[in-house]
């Protein structure tokens, strides 16, 4: 007799899903048709499984609210995006980056800089407190933030992304001493993190707080991520909403037209230099999109 169930998958791992129900954790394929149809199941997924015979498959993804490419999740209220200013120091082009594709689909982000008892990265707090984000400081060393990080987070369905050693997996632990995650050291000469996560995991820290622990990228790695039509990056920029539709000009891009307003803005010093070039580097990278190929 087969059984069907909705549950969240919470952990994928080489083609197996856990898929948490109310009643049970059952590991499941996904049907190929899934596959064929390019919507492969994400950490995250709520979806419909049939058990049979101890065999749990996954035969459908239910509506998804939001999903990323990478981090590869779904349906999560907010992004915790981590970011250090020592060893690794985070370029804020990959902050940015991130930010935009998790603004382009209307997911809140919030900023964590690690290892603040190493060095406080006083230009990042203040260039992202500026931008609108909440910003959280912490030490994975100290517990400086960590119950402010607990609050901010609690309740919702997260995802912790960031760049390689940054500090992701420790600052989990922090939160949840009991999951007891491998963290990996930085490599002094490189200034670059080991990836000790390997794959996107969910994990309950409360009755509805779920946290998902992400793989770390690398600046190369930015070219793997959802590229954003320029037609809408503005809107994935928030620093940018009182500027937008102030211009002279109604097709405005915002980069040599006279007369706009968020370059006005950036000289008045209304919004970061630093957000504008990011700004200025996702257009170009969104100007060498081929509509057709994304059909």
């Amino acid at each position: 007799m087969t059984e069907k169930q909705i549950g969240r998958i919470i952990r994928s791992i080489s083609g197996f899903y856990d898929v948490q129900t109310e009643d049970a954790l059952i590991t499941c394929r996904a049907r190929g048709i899934l596959r064929k149809e390019g919507n492969s199941p994400l950490t995250g997924d709520i979806v419909e499984v049939s058990v049979e015979r101890g065999k749990g498959m996954v035969e459908r993804i239910l509506p998804r609210r939001n999903s990323f490419v990478r981090p590869a999740v779904a349906n999560i209220d907010a992004l915790v995006v981590f970011a250090a200013n020592v060893n690794p120091v985070t370029e804020p082009f990959l902050i940015d980056r991130v930010a935009a594709i998790a603004g382009d689909q209307q997911v809140p982000v919030i900023l964590c800089i690690n290892k603040c008892d190493l060095d406080p990265a006083v230009d990042l707090e203040r260039i992202y407190c500026h931008a609108g984000f909440d910003v959280i400081c912490t030490s994975a060393q100290t517990g400086e933030g960590i119950e402010e990080l607990r609050c901010l987070i609690e309740g919702k369905v997260t995802a912790f992304t960031g760049n390689s050693g940054v500090g992701k997996s420790s600052v989990l632990n922090c939160l949840a001493p009991q999951l007891s995650l491998s963290t990996g050291e930085v490599s002094e000469k490189l200034g670059r993190g080991r990836h000790t996560t390997r794959h996107v995991e969910l994990y309950q820290l409360g009755e509805a707080t779920y946290v998902a622990d992400t793989p770390g990228f690398s600046s190369f790695d930015t070219d793997q991520m959802e590229i954003i039509l320029k037609e809408n990056l503005q809107y994935a920029f928030p620093d940018f909403g009182d500027c937008i539709g102030a211009c002279q000009f109604r097709d405005c891009t915002h980069r040599k037209e006279p007369g706009c307003a968020v370059t006005a803005a950036v000289a008045a010093g209304q919004i970061e230099p630093t957000r504008y070039d990011s700004y200025l580097r996702l257009y170009e990278k969104a100007s060498q999109i081929k509509l057709w190929e994304l059909k």
